[in-house]
């Protein structure tokens, strides 16, 4: 809700084009040549064909990138300057490519330079060997042997379903159970899932994570030999870990450093003063660049592309709300309580309205994203809790819960295995981190109500207001 996107374009110094030749890990005692093209365009996640102008890309995008280059080019977008770029789109808005292919660092000095450095190319070698385990435990894959080790229906860490309008109960995950809400039909209940095909295809054709989908009958992702259970337990890890870093244009060093920028009093007073509907419409415009790579993050999710397209969409506009909050966790100064909204720190109050539903749900707000940033999640942490809550089988209308039930899972044990690894002191008394993450989710669900409530009670109220066209379809509501 409150994350900014801005353009950048800081080149990376690479080779134009280049073919590496890298060694597996010796599993079977031999070694496989790869080259760089299996790892998809970085553009729009096309088969690649090298690197080309510091970055790999595909020979689409690559020709795209000379021709803006050698000519003088002046691109508009029809839309809000935050089109998805993928392989179904990335005609559709000229403008929108270019700037990703900028803000990937793509550029006519990398041609100059020469070869890659070390670090360079030992990143490229990483990636394509991770690209490589992907596939190969995707054709090596066998039902007997499963990345975390499957009990009886007895045990303790057996997954108990149940789709009944309940959370799951994860006894292996801080045992934790909690009922939804009985009585309240969630938000998403009462939406039409009609999201237009200009977004749903750029959540439907491209998976860019191949290798990581495939699950036994245990709910469990399949993997070949005890070597491939580990190597695909961090490579659902890494995937997801990647997946966020990649629709967080800002890193969190960088957003500390906006933290530490003298207080601009003259913004404070613009949103002070600014109208309330304005107001609300510069929320929702801000919240709709959020929810764009919120898509994006969704496709590259392991499993989401596999879902049907109506599942998907069930997800996408249950949840993106609930991960916006998620998300804006990163931006908040915990030291002076502020938020960074665009490229302004603002405090609590300057969203401050004379409707009392309004501020309930803005007092919430920061509440839930407040406590997450207390928990000082690393950003692996928050991608893998942003899928958990993306994933979640009990979302009204939802047809496949059995496949988004076992997704859901292996999500939350690599949650677990993270948040072990770093957090092994309980937070209170003896409240994991884990724990407090997963009873935060009921939280969010009744924000999204909450969020609902209010833009329903204002467009009743104000009809006349525009709001994007993406923002409609997710939160679509009776007037």
């Amino acid at each position: 809700m409150f994350e900014m996107w801005n353009s950048v374009s800081n080149g990376k110094v690479e080779l134009q084009h280049v073919h590496l030749q890298v060694q597996q890990p010796h599993h079977s005692g031999g070694s496989i040549k790869a080259q760089i093209e299996i790892i998809p365009c970085k553009v729009c996640g096309d088969k690649s064909s090298g690197v080309h102008y510091g970055v790999i890309t595909c020979e689409g995008c690559k020709g795209f990138f000379r021709r803006s280059q050698s000519a003088v080019v002046n691109y508009q977008c029809p839309r809000a300057k935050n089109c998805v770029v993928d392989r179904v789109n990335r005609n559709r808005c000229q403008y929108c490519r270019l700037q990703k292919c900028l803000r990937l660092g793509m550029s006519r000095d990398a041609v100059k330079f020469g070869r890659m450095s070390k670090k360079q190319r030992e990143k490229v070698e990483d990636e394509v060997r991770y690209h490589r385990a992907q596939l190969r435990a995707q054709s090596d894959s066998a039902p007997d042997s499963s990345v975390f080790e499957q009990q009886t229906p007895s045990s303790s860490d057996q997954l108990h379903h149940s789709y009944n309008g309940g959370y799951t109960t994860y006894n292996d995950v801080g045992s934790y159970t909690a009922a939804y809400y009985p009585g309240q039909a969630p938000v998403a209940s009462t939406m039409s899932y009609d999201i237009s095909a200009d977004y749903v295809d750029s959540t439907t054709t491209y998976d860019p994570r191949p290798g990581l989908d495939t699950l036994n009958d245990n709910g469990a992702l399949i993997a070949g030999t005890p070597d491939d259970s580990i190597q695909i337990t961090e490579l659902l890890t890494k995937t997801i870990s990647d997946a966020h870093a990649r629709t967080c244009l800002y890193t969190i060093e960088h957003i500390h450093e906006m933290f530490r920028k003298p207080h601009d009093m003259t913004r404070l007073l613009y949103y002070q003063n600014m109208a309330h509907e304005e107001l609300w419409l510069d929320c929702a415009q801000k919240l709709t660049t959020v929810i764009q790579q919120i898509i994006e993050f969704a496709k590259m999710v392991p499993g989401f592309m596999k879902l049907s397209q109506d599942d998907q969409i069930v997800l996408l506009k249950a949840g993106s709300f609930e991960l916006a909050i998620i998300r804006m966790s990163r931006y908040l100064d915990l030291s002076h309580n502020r938020v960074l909204y665009g490229d302004t720190m603002l405090p609590q109050d300057a969203f401050f309205t004379s409707d009392t539903a309004e501020m309930k749900l803005i007092g919430c707000v920061f509440e839930v994203a407040k406590g997450l940033a207390e928990l000082k999640l690393t950003e692996t942490e928050l991608a893998l809790y942003s899928a958990c809550v993306l994933l979640s089988p009990n979302r009204p209308g939802l047809k496949g819960t059995i496949e988004i039930g076992r997704l859901n899972y292996a999500v939350i044990r690599a949650l677990k295995i993270e948040l072990d690894r770093n957090h092994s002191s309980p937070i209170k008394g003896d409240v994991t981190v884990c724990d407090a993450l997963l009873t935060k989710i009921p939280n969010l669900r009744e924000i999204s109500m909450l969020h609902m409530d209010a833009l329903g009670k204002l467009k009743r109220s104000a009809p006349h207001l525009d709001f994007p066209a993406l923002h409609k379809e997710l939160f679509s509501v009776d007037s």
